[in-house]
């Protein structure tokens, strides 16, 4: 899916045009990967007000991602925060997905060099379903990657940091080419990880387990939401290391991301999951997660920030 041109861009503390937000062929980040940044998406609510979900905690995580890319941003949790609001209004849009970026821009290109300036931007732009309307309402194709997840000592895996996101792009790409919607990735030890770009989630009677953060995982803000709100609704969630054939006799499975949001998985590696279809507790959390942020679930309203 093309990303439509709109308005502006917030880069460096400012609103510029869109065709002005460029840097330098040679900005080291672009060579090296040595950057961070977020997803985030802003929704239009059932009362035709937009809102920001969950803003605070992905600027945390923007600011974590960049003290471990030792980067000194600029710019505080509010001035980020503000940005992200700004940008939306500016490009006069209800829904839309932000791409905030930190990165390494042009002045040296030596691995180690200290001179190349930390720059920031935010961008909008409208984004569907990640994984597609039917994905969402239907579930996806999955297969397990010959790509596994490094292991703590090789990648910094709870940063959201550009360069890390090449094994995901090769996954993603080899199970679209294979026919999948999407790649899941084991760790070094063989036990399930996440996919290419989301957290993930399996259902056996009546209880849902997910890899622990300890594991080689993003601990993703929409993987926590789903775990709090099934939490809500009684069902026992437990971060549990989950074997690869567990995934094959899963009643469900599903992936959470803020780009995925709420995704059932049908099918892995040409074995049907449970029905073929997203089971009860998939389609419960999705109403919920919708409530929250298109609806008219008030409950949560701290997750949400208005426009």
């Amino acid at each position: 899916m093309g990303i439509k041109k709109l308005d502006t861009i917030w880069f460096d503390g400012q609103l510029v045009p869109w065709d002005a937000a460029t840097d330098h062929l040679l900005a080291h980040t672009m060579h090296y990967g040595v950057g961070a940044f977020e997803g985030i998406r802003c929704y239009q609510r059932a009362d035709g007000k937009s809102a920001i979900f969950r803003l605070r905690e992905h600027i945390d995580r923007l600011l974590d991602s960049s003290i471990i890319c030792t980067m000194d941003v600029p710019f505080s949790r509010d001035q980020l925060m503000n940005a992200c609001i700004e940008v939306v209004r500016a490009n006069k849009i209800a829904s839309c997905y932000l791409r905030p970026l930190v990165y390494l821009g042009y002045g040296a290109l030596g691995l180690g060099s200290l001179e190349p300036p930390v720059r920031t931007m935010v961008a909008c732009y409208e984004w569907g379903a990640y994984l597609g309307d039917d994905g969402l309402k239907k579930g996806i194709k999955c297969m397990v990657s010959g790509f596994a997840r490094s292991n703590a000592n090789a990648v910094m895996n709870k940063g959201k940091i550009c360069g890390q996101y090449v094994t995901s792009v090769l996954a993603k790409r080899m199970a679209i080419k294979s026919g999948f919607e999407e790649a899941l990735m084991l760790d070094p030890q063989g036990y399930v990880a996440e996919g290419t770009g989301e957290n993930i989630f399996v259902v056996k009677n009546n209880v849902v387990r997910t890899p622990p953060t300890s594991a080689a995982i993003l601990a993703g803000i929409t993987r926590d939401t789903a775990m709090t709100l099934l939490r809500e609704h009684g069902f026992e969630v437990r971060e549990d290391p989950i074997a690869r054939d567990e995934l094959y006799t899963a009643e469900e499975v599903f992936l959470t991301g803020t780009a995925a949001e709420i995704t059932p998985v049908r099918d892995i590696d040409h074995r049907r999951i449970g029905r073929g279809e997203a089971g009860p507790i998939t389609r419960r959390l999705q109403e919920s997660f919708f409530s929250v942020v298109k609806g008219t679930d008030t409950k949560h309203d701290h997750w949400l920030t208005p426009i």
